[in-house]
């Protein structure tokens, strides 16, 4: 294709595109502002948007791609304009303006995404995340499998984006909102650690020396700065360094320490480099040789990730070598560490076994799958461990993933060694961590990668292994058990109490269900036979409160099923109209009984225009459960006007595969912003309002979808009040 392909003006209306159906790659910056302005032009109905954060600058900034959004806000209001990025510090102000312009403005962090949407084309340009450049290529296509296809991409982004509003607030007033995120773009990445530092009163590091040379090469008057502090007026802990200080190492850390920066030598570094302070953690898997800047930063601001990992650079920092003395070492020659990495798995076998058969105080051990503690098993260390537990009182702890054959081992080691100090607990199977790791009396360590799992043998499954007797080396593997022994501790006890939980709601909910029933009997029989008003009255409270105890407890029963995965469907042919006539029946029977009864005041009208018999395959009695829990909460946030309840019949995915689309439309106050991310989540309420949706909407979706289904809501368009509820069911043929 030509690189200067122009975009040829069209005389079709934007849905006979759908004739000409193509996908298409322009070259060219004028080809794609014009690409997109004729985008622009072709929209009747709606615009997504969906862009990074350097877009709302080019929306602003490009005068073409400016007036075309005001036209659109102006002068064509049939058209819905939708933008989603992420809201940053840096292009707060250009999302200001966007906010005056387009409907509404949302916020994602991190999305990566450039495509545009209308209700018959789609649009993609292709950058790289520079600034204040336009892209030079872009995507065009009206296939209408492409549009579907990203309008469901776009749907899902939105509905789990922040309101702009909230979020420049946040920005604003400095509202710091606790996250975990990756960060994966280096600008981002190297703006986010000196805003950090620019604030910061402390730190502690433990990387490499690539880590500490790309401090030196870029933030390193920032560091000077924290120490400065530090030493003046003693303001936090200044700037803390664990390294692997060695020959070639000398000269860069030097200059740190002339600075103040305290640093601290450990051989066997931990697998992550990290950064903590009393705020912040950063933490990167990457070598960052030569100081070169990190491709992708794990940072978080959450309390759990900045204590966890402060107790493991102190516990570090303890044994650490002060650097002063390891460079005096290094200088004059001193080995101070017998450190052996094994290529042959055969001889770290050999040694394995002796390291095992060597203990005299204690052995710990962390296997990162299950297969790695059957073959160690297998190859005789385990049996060596235990047999040194029996006769020289070694303590044994072991920590292992679970399952079934390795309980079953567990239970079979504790029968046949009764009395010796061995304890187990179990961890997560560890999907990054491939290597087993061995300390034995605190002195000596053994790290044994980890080649292929699914080997059966120790030779064939394990690649290289490190050998060390290096004191801080081997108490940073024992730091590392202590705190995986202590959180599997915690996680233990956390399981118990949430079965715990769920066991007592489970009972409660079926006691409960025992004193109900004769309640509701013997009221609705004296409420028969009442010829007082007054008492007929006060008896219809107690009914009424009745039959809700009653609902809550089924509901609370199903949530148990749910949780547990026992939710069993009794699945039977028959008609949805009929489904859907008895519940409005029963709808209006029980509203009716109510002395603020909207439906018995004409307030509100439940219409139904019944379509020739469908038949469906599900579980009858749950899919009117559904039906009437989009009807009560249709009811109950409507004040007047009509409840409206369709059917339709829709092509899926496949020629030959129809799908059933319900939907409940109302006229009431609408879904707030703040509930629809969470809408069908147990007990979704509104903060500051305290209103709420209860279980019913979670159970609906845990049923729809139980039936391969699917549920959603959104609230109406073209200014139209209230919102509507659709789920979808795979058709009976």
């Amino acid at each position: 294709m030509d690189n200067s392909i122009p975009l040829q003006p069209s005389s079709q209306s934007p849905h006979s595109h759908i004739t000409n159906q193509r996908t298409e790659l322009y070259y060219g910056t004028e080809n794609v502002l014009n690409a997109e302005l004729r985008f622009f032009a072709n929209s009747k109905e709606k615009i997504d948007s969906c862009m990074n954060y350097t877009r709302p600058q080019l929306a602003i900034e490009i005068e073409q791609i400016q007036k075309a959004l005001i036209d659109i806000k102006r002068n064509r209001r049939g058209v819905k304009f939708r933008y989603l990025t992420e809201i940053t510090s840096e292009n707060i102000s250009f999302c200001k303006e966007l906010v005056s312009i387009v409907d509404e403005l949302r916020h994602t962090e991190g999305i990566k995404a450039n495509f545009m949407i209308s209700e018959t084309e789609y649009l993609a340009p292709i950058i790289l995340y520079r600034k204040e450049e336009i892209s030079s290529k872009i995507i065009y296509s009206n296939i209408r499998e492409v549009i579907e296809h990203q309008q469901y991409i776009f749907d899902l982004f939105w509905s789990k984006a922040t309101p702009a509003e909230q979020r420049i607030m946040e920005i604003e007033e400095g509202v710091e909102v606790l996250e975990t995120k990756v960060l994966e773009d280096k600008d981002k990445i190297l703006n986010h650690i000196k805003s950090v530092l620019e604030d910061a009163i402390e730190r502690s590091v433990c990387s490499s020396i690539g880590g500490m040379q790309l401090i030196y090469n870029k933030f390193f008057d920032e560091y000077k700065r924290i120490s400065g502090k530090y030493r003046i007026s003693g303001q936090g802990k200044g700037v803390r360094w664990i390294t692997s200080i060695d020959k070639d190492s000398i000269d860069l850390v030097k200059k740190f320490v002339k600075e103040g920066i305290q640093v601290r030598h450990v051989k066997n570094l931990t697998p992550m480099n990290f950064a903590v302070d009393n705020k912040h953690f950063y933490a990167t898997i990457e070598k960052m040789e030569e100081g070169k800047t990190m491709q992708s930063l794990l940072v978080s601001n959450e309390p759990a990730y900045i204590s966890h990992y402060n107790s493991i650079f102190e516990k570090l920092w303890k044994n650490g070598v002060d650097a002063i003395e390891r460079i005096k070492d290094i200088e004059a020659g001193v080995d101070l560490t017998d450190i052996e990495v094994i290529p042959s798995s055969a001889r770290a076998q050999d040694l394995y076994l002796d390291i095992v058969k060597s203990a005299k105080e204690e052995i710990l051990w962390i296997f990162p799958t299950i297969n790695a503690f059957l073959r160690q098993d297998k190859m005789g260390a385990i049996p060596s461990a235990i047999q040194a537990g029996r006769e020289r009182n070694v303590k044994v702890r072991i920590l292992v993933p679970a399952n079934s054959l390795v309980e079953q081992k567990v239970r079979q080691l504790k029968e046949y060694c009764p009395s010796c100090q061995l304890d187990f607990r179990y961890i997560e199977q560890m999907s990054e961590t491939k290597a087993t790791i061995l300390v034995v009396d605190r002195k000596a360590s053994l790290v044994m990668e980890l080649r292929d799992d699914s080997k059966l043998t120790f030779i064939e499954a394990i690649g290289l292994s490190t050998y060390s007797n290096s004191k801080a080396g081997v108490l940073s593997y024992v730091a590392i058990f202590e705190n995986l022994w202590k959180q599997s501790h915690l996680y233990e006890q956390l399981k118990r109490q949430d079965k715990m939980q769920k066991d007592f709601i489970n009972i409660a909910a079926h006691e409960l269900r025992t004193p109900i029933q004769p309640i509701l009997g013997l009221t609705e029989n004296l409420i028969s036979h009442a010829k007082d008003m007054e008492q007929a009255k006060l008896l219809e409270v107690v009914s009424r409160n009745a039959k809700r105890l009653k609902r809550l407890t089924e509901d609370i029963l199903d949530i148990t099923k749910i949780e547990s995965q026992s939710l069993n469907l009794k699945k039977e042919r028959f008609n949805l109209n009929d489904i859907i006539v008895n519940s409005i029946d029963d709808m209006m029977t029980m509203t009716n009984k109510q002395s603020s009864n909207k439906i018995e005041k004409n307030l509100i009208k439940l219409q139904y225009h019944k379509l020739q018999d469908i038949f469906v395959e599900a579980d009858k009695g749950r899919i009117s459960q559904v039906i009437h829990n989009l009807l009560d909460n249709a009811i109950k946030f409507t004040n007047f006007s009509t409840i409206s309840i369709n059917v339709q019949i829709k092509k899926g995915n496949k020629n030959d595969d129809e799908q059933l689309l319900v939907s409940v439309k109302d006229t009431g106050s609408g879904i707030d912003p703040e509930i629809m991310p969470r809408l069908f989540a147990k007990f979704a309420t509104k903060s500051d309002t305290g209103t709420g949706l209860g279980l019913g909407l979670y159970i609906s979706k845990s049923i729809v979808e139980a039936h391969g289904g699917r549920i959603w809501a959104e609230n109406n368009k073209d200014g139209e009040k209230g919102s509507t509820f659709y789920f979808s069911l795979p058709l009976s043929k």
